[in-house]
């Protein structure tokens, strides 16, 4: 075997890691870019705006979490593909997936059209900004066929270790919807002034051009061409969606789970007025960005596991989930030592009104408590997708974050109307629950396999 002739190191690790996660990295910040963008040039036009688009946003982001989720899994299947050398059978797999996309996509259109808000009147946003809020979603939710065909080629991409062609497409992205703000949201270059609306815009038509320049990228490149990818229009095929879906199902409950938590607690914060919503937008939209970093190591140690696994390298899968999970916790204790010490430089980046700089200023602090375990529980997630294990961490996520942590923000938005740090004490407690149960978890499967496989657990 290979570990018999390459000990483990964990400075080869971190190398492969960092190959893998690097271009993600510049993925995932760009995608922040691309939120920050939208909260600061919101914010311009004022705190209802700001606020609209943070709710908005918000709803959207539930929608897009469930479909972003169930296509998560082609990425553990063509690593495996990938790493046992039949990397012809993939291109099945990312046919399925763009299928799967654009089905998923209809019910949110029509979601987006007909029931947002109404929703939104029965959950009690203020309606001071509600109806930018409804207008918001409508927008954005015409992208989301292009956003799901998109992220069906990304992570085909992802699974084979090529990285590289996401980071620039999300560059790409940025670019593109920061233009797009520009025009849409203040009437630039003789387009109207739509304002939170055209943030929406922008968003959509972002989403089928990234989507569109994937496609054509992988069509030509050669690296793509062993995967077969395009060699055919292939129809839905029920084993084939049945698969993708029993393994991305539960990975879409987990996310959602997560950041359905974020997105809840967000729509509570909107029932508690304009300034408190648009506080926790600035402060949220900021420890997002930082967490764009473990979000996307854990993509990478998903696929470093996944191709060690598929070599039958199982001391190696072990090896590279375990080390791919310290350093997101070490990354994230960095973040949140920098976030402790220049919070007030932050949130003056956003706004100048200082009522909501108080308020942001506060929550931020509560953001340096649960950074290390936000951390942490997704990068043992990342590591369980490598293992094809998200049942049981679908259920983890679902307590720590449904059964315990969101009733604990409801009684403090709601129940008690307490201060807002008080609301984001759900997260520290739920993210600091999953943190343990999914490092347990990983522990447990990767020393189960070994075990069968008759190998000692150790990684020396």
């Amino acid at each position: 075997m290979r570990s018999a002739v390459a000990p483990l190191s964990w400075r080869n690790e971190l190398g492969r890691l960092l190959r893998l996660a690097w271009p993600l990295i510049v993925n995932n910040l760009s995608v922040a870019g691309m939120q920050f963008a939208d909260a600061v040039m919101s914010g311009r036009l004022g705190a209802r705006s700001l606020a609209g688009v943070a709710v908005g946003g918000s709803v959207w982001f539930f929608a897009f979490t469930i479909g972003l989720g169930v296509l998560m899994a082609i990425a553990p299947i063509a690593a495996r593909f990938h790493g046992s050398g039949e990397p012809g059978l993939i291109g099945r797999y990312t046919r399925q997936g763009i299928w799967l996309g654009l089905a998923y996509s209809m019910p949110v259109i029509l979601a987006a059209q007909f029931i947002v808000e109404p929703l939104l009147i029965t959950i009690g946003i203020d309606e001071e900004f509600r109806a930018l809020t409804a207008g918001y979603v409508r927008a954005i939710a015409w992208g989301a066929p292009g956003m799901f065909v998109f992220l069906a080629l990304r992570f085909t991409s992802e699974g084979i270790g090529e990285t590289k062609p996401i980071m620039y497409t999300s560059v790409f992205a940025l670019a593109c919807n920061v233009f797009l703000n520009y025009c849409l949201m203040y009437g630039k270059l003789g387009f109207p002034a739509y304002g939170a609306v055209g943030c929406g815009m922008a968003s959509a038509i972002t989403m089928w051009l990234i989507a569109v320049i994937l496609a054509v990228y992988m069509a030509r490149h050669r690296a793509y061409d062993a995967l077969r990818l395009f060699v055919r229009v292939s129809p839905p095929r029920a084993d084939l969606l049945r698969e993708i879906v029993s393994l991305g199902l539960p990975i879409a409950v987990m996310v959602t789970a997560e950041a359905g938590l974020f997105n809840a607690v967000a729509i509570l914060m909107g029932t508690r007025g304009t300034e408190i919503t648009a506080a926790h937008q600035i402060a949220i939209n900021f420890a997002a960005t930082m967490f764009m970093v473990p979000l996307a190591l854990s993509s990478a140690i998903t696929v470093r596991v996944g191709h060690e696994l598929g070599a039958g390298e199982l001391r190696r899968a072990r090896y590279a989930g375990g080390f791919g999970i310290a350093v997101c916790a070490v990354f994230m204790t960095c973040s949140a030592v920098f976030m402790l010490f220049f919070r007030d430089v932050i949130v003056r980046l956003y706004t100048d009104d200082p009522v909501v700089q108080q308020i942001a200023i506060s929550l931020l602090l509560m953001a340096t408590i649960f950074q290390i375990a936000d951390g942490t529980q997704i990068g043992g997630a990342g590591a369980l997708r490598g293992y094809k294990d998200t049942r049981i961490p679908m259920l983890i996520n679902t307590f720590a974050y449904w059964v315990v942590a969101f009733p604990l923000a409801y009684l403090a938005a709601v129940t008690y109307r307490l201060p807002p740090n008080y609301i984001w004490g759900g997260f520290v407690v739920g993210l600091s629950i999953a943190a343990v149960l999914l490092c347990w978890r990983y522990a447990r499967i990767s020393r189960q396999l070994l075990s069968k496989a008759g190998e000692a657990p150790g990684v020396t």
